[in-house]
């Protein structure tokens, strides 16, 4: 196969993950990108079950199809601590009583009716109707996933943003080195 030689003339990238073409009627080269493939949950499930035992990043990539720095990069994501499965505190509002709370004001009742009925303060149901966009537009599925959204904190992990903590408890290896004390 002959070698074809043409002046290099444009080199683009979009932020993607991207592939080289050559394009010979315009002699240029061009950036393909090649759409972008995410861990799904169960993969992410088993890269952290698999990390935990001891597995490297070159076998796990390797048995998942992908590059070891793709994994890399996922389990630095969360510091390379396996994130906690997030939970609502049993105070919170669920979606039961979200519904609830759409089906009275709909059918016209008061807040303090409503409030009684679920065994709330009317204040709760108050501060979750203000938060959500009034009576008119206060929607249950809505107003779940919103309150799923404010709980979550972008918080980098700790050892993630302090690489001295981070090489100390990798080298002590001691009970002070532990999650639960640095938090």
């Amino acid at each position: 196969m002959p070698l074809i030689q043409c002046p290099l003339r444009v080199a683009d990238s979009n932020g993607g993950c991207n592939t080289w073409a050559l394009t010979i009627e315009q002699e240029v080269l061009l950036m393909k990108q090649r759409p972008r493939r995410y861990f799904t949950q169960v993969e992410m499930a088993d890269v952290w079950d698999r990390r935990e035992r001891g597995e490297s990043l070159n076998a796990i990539a390797r048995d998942l199809g992908r590059y070891h720095s793709a994994v890399q990069v996922a389990l630095a994501r969360s510091g390379g601590i396996r994130p906690l499965r997030s939970r609502r505190s049993r105070l919170a509002l669920m979606l039961a009583e979200r519904e609830e709370i759409s089906r009275g004001m709909a059918s016209g009742l008061s807040l303090r009716a409503i409030a009684a009925r679920l065994g709330r303060a009317s204040s709760t149901l108050s501060r979750e109707i203000r938060r959500n966009g009034g009576r008119r537009s206060d929607r249950a599925s809505r107003a779940d996933q919103a309150a799923w959204d404010r709980a979550r904190r972008p918080k980098i992990c700790k050892l993630a943003e302090n690489r001295q903590l981070a090489r100390t408890v990798a080298l002590t290896g001691s009970a002070y080195g532990t999650p639960k004390f640095i938090q």
